[in-house]
């Protein structure tokens, strides 16, 4: 999905700037869907206000300018929804992880196995994080991602920890 078609289903469960909307996709369900930095977000609220999918308003703030807070039209929930019709493109995952261990045979072990800490540590801290999170209050739709998002990483730190014990078994059956 493009950033445009994000914030538009953003939208759609209530008004929010687009500091909360950036927010949205560091810490809500929508960081496991897509990633979006301010420098593509405004530009596309810009546009969807242009193209009256999204209207504007500005709100008064003490010692602070004015804050601008977007809502959803009915053209733009028709627009979004439209979007969803669509077929979906294929998921894509890019990892400067993965790209490391595809070289992982040039690589000194110790090297190796420290990437793989890394990555688990990184990917047990992922799984606290979505434990911590209380599913009831969501959507059925947010459910779902952060349930897929806890699976998906539950199962990457199994394929991990095996392949770590693995590579280590092969240290200890060389220096034999």
């Amino acid at each position: 999905m493009d950033v445009r078609t994000i914030c538009l289903g953003i939208l759609t469960r209530g008004d929010a700037t687009g500091y909360e909307i950036k927010k949205l996709f560091e810490e809500g369900a929508f960081q496991y869907a897509a990633e979006a930095s301010f420098g593509s977000i405004y530009p596309a609220l810009g546009r969807l206000t242009e193209e009256g999918l999204v209207s504007v308003r500005e709100e008064a703030q003490e010692k602070r300018p004015d804050r601008k807070v977007y809502s959803i039209t009915q053209s733009g929930r028709n627009t979004f929804l439209a979007s969803l019709m669509k077929p979906l493109a294929e998921d894509r995952s890019r990892s400067p992880f993965v790209f490391a261990m595809l070289f992982s045979d040039l690589l000194p072990q110790s090297r190796v196995l420290g990437l793989m800490d890394t990555y688990v540590a990184q990917t047990e801290h992922k799984v606290a994080q979505l434990g911590r999170k209380t599913c009831e209050h969501l959507m059925p739709g947010e459910r779902f991602a952060i349930e897929f998002a806890h699976t998906i990483y539950t199962a990457m730190l199994d394929f991990l920890r095996t392949r770590r014990a693995e590579i280590e078994g092969q240290t200890l059956q060389a220096a034999e």
